[in-house]
């Protein structure tokens, strides 16, 4: 099989269609087979003994078998990754900290994709509206991802409570996984970039919006001890010429060449246990760094769009 998958000669749209059918048949056979009924009695039965078997058991398919599959699936039908580039040693029995721009709901699978073997399974902060995919929405939560409401302003200034909700569900995640290896992510952009939001938001940046560091700070102030370091992972997408979403071109194959570099970090030990809603000296500092590491961002990104993309050669790490 050459390098480049069954996409040298099929049409991207029926690649498209059959990457989805290939994940859909993963996803029954590792979370609707195997993940479900332990998520199931992990429900029904909260022994904490069993629980921590349970959790287990429900990582391991996750992250081996289900992330393992799409893999398998992805390499069949669009090849080998052919821009990838980790700088820094990476080592799955660790936790970290992932933070990387947000695009397209393709970055989740590409995340899943890259750190597979070089991370504990990733867990992200999920939108509390998530929670009720079929299937998806309970495996996460099985996997105890944190589910987030995003209150409104107006909703705040009527109710203030509120404003501290999201920070409470994160304390709880950081508590679940102190005396277990995991990865973090933060799209700490909040949402998915587009030009109309960033010129919404007066975003400073060329290709990412204005950076959210509150929720950043409270999971570093939480478990920054913890994380061996920074995974600072920047995705670039490739152009492609047509109207096709990043997410449909990314599953018809045409995005294998996009441009995934990654980044290991050390995290400052100044910033893991400041106060960022009450200390407004260390709330600067720490947004400061943060914007540093956008400004970075989006140079890459700068960089990047630039070249002829011509595959580069994949680095260990």
């Amino acid at each position: 099989m050459s390098h480049a998958g069954l996409k040298r000669w099929l049409p991207p749209q029926a690649i498209g269609v059959l990457t989805f059918a290939g994940m859909f048949v993963v996803l029954m056979f590792w979370a609707g087979l195997l993940i479900l009924p332990a998520a199931i009695v992990k429900l029904l039965v909260p022994l904490p003994a069993l629980t921590r078997q349970l959790d287990r058991w429900i990582a391991w398919c996750a992250g081996y078998g289900w992330v393992g599959g799409n893999q398998q699936v992805f390499q069949l039908l669009h090849g080998r990754r052919e821009n990838l580039q980790v700088n820094g040693a990476l080592d799955p029995s660790r936790s970290w900290m992932i933070v990387c721009n947000h695009q397209s709901w393709a970055d989740i699978l590409i995340l899943f994709d890259v750190m597979y073997g070089r991370t504990p399974f990733p867990r992200f902060f999920l939108k509390r509206e998530l929670i009720w995919i079929p299937l998806v929405g309970f495996v996460c939560w099985a996997l105890d991802m944190p589910f987030m409401k995003r209150n409104s302003a107006a909703a705040i200034a009527k109710n203030p409570d509120l404003r501290n909700q999201d920070l409470e569900t994160t304390r709880g995640f950081c508590e679940k996984f102190k005396r277990r290896p995991i990865a973090v992510v933060n799209f700490v952009e909040g949402t998915r970039y587009t030009p109309e939001k960033a010129q919404a938001k007066g975003s400073p940046y060329r290709h990412l919006l204005r950076p959210k560091s509150g929720g950043f700070s409270f999971t570093l102030n939480a478990m920054g001890e913890q994380f061996a370091g920074l995974i600072d992972v920047t995705i670039v997408y490739l152009p492609t010429g047509n109207t096709r979403s990043k997410l449909w071109s990314w599953l018809c194959g045409e995005q294998n060449a996009a441009y995934v570099q990654v980044d290991v970090k050390p995290l400052p030990a100044e910033l893991l246990g400041g106060n960022y809603q009450e200390d407004e000296a260390f709330r600067e500092r720490f947004q400061d760094w943060v914007n540093g590491l956008w400004t970075d961002k989006d140079a890459v990104i700068d960089r990047t769009l630039v070249k002829d993309w011509v595959p580069l050669v994949a680095s260990s790490g």
